[in-house]
């Protein structure tokens, strides 16, 4: 060992050996029993001078007596009582994972996950209260409304919450001409943008948003007082924010008259949330409208007013229309009928200009597309040039992707 190397080693163990260095006594050949018995890292005897580097390279074991080609082969020890190492059979008995000593000593207990199969990782305080939000389906809402009808008890749920409850599925709000708007953000749109359509706000006895009740008072809307169970059971998800409020059915058609014009006819989208997105995109580019095609959620489900922040009243639409007509309604009117497809040879921007002054995009279903049959009925088909990473785009965020390049072609157009 060079002198260099002893001034190390000295200085090392006068640190009383922090730095895992120490004067060990020369390793003593390994014989055929030392395994039994041993526990993981509990290695005997030190490494000597060997300096780091002389190892042999992994696998390289060397003639330790053992067949090299019969590893699983080897005799195992005989299993005490109590020692239960299978993985397939019984667990009963057997040492908690992370219960083993570590280099020969004691090891510290690793903490318990909160429950079995939570996530393992860690969220700050904001980040769990902003996590998604569980939403109720239409069939939990529905047996919810019929239990709620059922009951005799009118003090708690009086004629008038029974209506109020009803607008929480599709049938409810197609009887009633109504639909509900929940939260913050969606009934401060409806009372500042929507007023004459805005029939009521109710709110739970905590709610104390100061500015939004001054609002509704401004604006000279009635506000009414629920229990906390009541707002649970009108609302579409799981935590409610306190707030909703009643509203007539009612859109406003598109203008397909103009010279410049950007629709976009919405084939079997089912999601909520996607149409929701779709509304918002439209609204933020600019686009003239949005026709929803039969099969296509109802514009009106609470959960898509959510989506769009109650913002989809802005956008001119029609719902449950037949595309067959609408797109030769809309050729008449001069428009290209513009369909997404994963076959297209072209981009938008590929299509020549006189074209595309009145442009419709087609949009598909989340699963299945567009209907093979409309995309043969358009003008045009078209695709979204990306990496051949990823074979097609959430039907919203493709919406988008167009909706920005048909807003730009258009400023260039003017």
């Amino acid at each position: 060992m060079s002198e260099e190397n002893n001034n190390k080693r000295t200085v090392k163990i006068t640190l009383d050996r922090k730095f895992g260095v120490s004067e060990k006594p020369e390793r003593r050949p390994r014989r055929d029993d030392d395994r039994e018995g041993r526990s993981f890292g509990d290695r005997a005897g030190a490494r000597g001078d060997k300096k780091f580097g002389d190892r042999k390279p992994f696998g390289d074991r060397g003639d330790r007596g053992e067949r090299r080609e019969g590893r699983f082969d080897r005799e195992r020890r005989p299993r005490r009582d109590g020692d239960d190492r299978g993985f397939n059979g019984s667990r009963e008995g057997r040492r908690p994972f992370g219960d083993r000593g570590r280099f020969g000593g004691d090891r510290r207990p690793r903490r318990e996950f909160a429950s079995a199969g939570a996530p393992i990782y860690r969220q700050r305080p904001e980040e769990q209260k902003e996590a998604v939000e569980e939403v109720l389906d239409e069939a939990a809402l529905e047996a919810r409304v019929a239990e709620v009808e059922a009951s005799e008890d009118t003090n708690f749920n009086p004629p008038w919450y029974k209506k109020l409850l009803a607008l929480t599925t599709e049938k409810g709000r197609e009887r009633e001409g109504k639909f509900l708007g929940e939260g913050v953000h969606v009934v401060q749109e409806l009372v500042s943008n929507h007023r004459e359509l805005v029939m009521g706000v109710y709110v739970t006895e905590g709610f104390n948003d100061e500015a939004m009740i001054e609002l509704i008072n401004d604006a000279e809307i009635k506000l009414n007082v629920l229990t906390e169970d009541q707002m649970k059971k009108i609302s579409s998800t799981v935590t409610t924010q306190g707030i909703v409020a009643v509203a007539r059915i009612a859109s406003k058609k598109p203008v397909y008259e103009s010279s410049r014009s950007v629709i976009t006819l919405v084939d079997a989208v089912q999601d909520p949330g996607n149409l929701g997105t779709l509304f918002r995109t439209s609204l933020g580019f600019g686009s003239d409208g949005m026709i929803l095609g039969r099969g296509t959620v109802s514009p009106f489900n609470p959960k898509v007013v959510r989506g769009s922040s109650g913002t989809f009243l802005r956008v001119p639409f029609e719902f449950d229309v037949d595309l067959v007509d609408q797109i030769n309604f809309l050729r008449s009117k001069g428009y290209t009928i513009i369909a997404t497809d994963l076959h297209a040879k072209q981009s938008l921007r590929q299509i020549p200009s006189n074209k595309l002054r009145k442009m419709a995009f087609l949009v598909g279903n989340e699963g299945a597309g567009t209907n093979p049959y409309f995309i043969e009925l358009a003008d045009e088909t078209v695709k979204i040039p990306m990496s051949s990473e990823l074979e097609s785009l959430n039907v919203a965020v493709a919406h988008g992707i167009l909706s920005y390049e048909a807003a730009q072609i258009q400023e260039e157009l003017k």
